[in-house]
């Protein structure tokens, strides 16, 4: 049910304004996660560490659809370069496993040790007497 849905007597308005705006309306964490394909934990989560935009009613997480709008900016990523700058090689095409292995150096598979290796003494015996 969208405002237009609603008769004007029954809508909303933020006290203080001109024109009589509607109140913005809040998500639950759980409809965030919904739109955002992930946990409401994750979503409860972020806003409590405030790395997320959100609103508090009470102990409740709410959120507009300009919070979530700001989520998804936060968390875009973009390309690290262009595709029309990226070498037109074969490495290129590659699958990305085969390119990392082919590009580190060998390892070593033998490393030296310095000795025998003992194990360190107990901290404390498990079964301790009080005498």
């Amino acid at each position: 049910m969208h405002h237009s849905d609603i008769p004007p007597a029954l809508v909303r308005r933020l006290p203080g304004t001109e024109g009589g705006a509607p109140l913005p309306r809040l998500y639950r964490s759980e409809e965030i996660a919904e739109a955002l394909g992930c946990s409401a934990w994750w979503v409860k989560d972020r806003a409590r560490r405030g790395l997320i935009p959100h609103t508090r009613v009470g102990r409740a997480y709410r959120f507009t659809a300009a919070h979530l709008a700001e989520i998804v900016r936060l968390y875009e990523e973009r390309p690290k370069r262009s595709v029309s700058s990226a070498p037109a090689s074969r490495a290129a095409t590659s699958p990305p496993s085969a390119r990392t292995r082919a590009a580190r150096p060998p390892e070593l598979t033998t490393a030296p040790t310095p000795g025998r290796l003992r194990a360190r003494p107990p901290r404390r015996t498990q079964y301790e007497t009080v005498a």
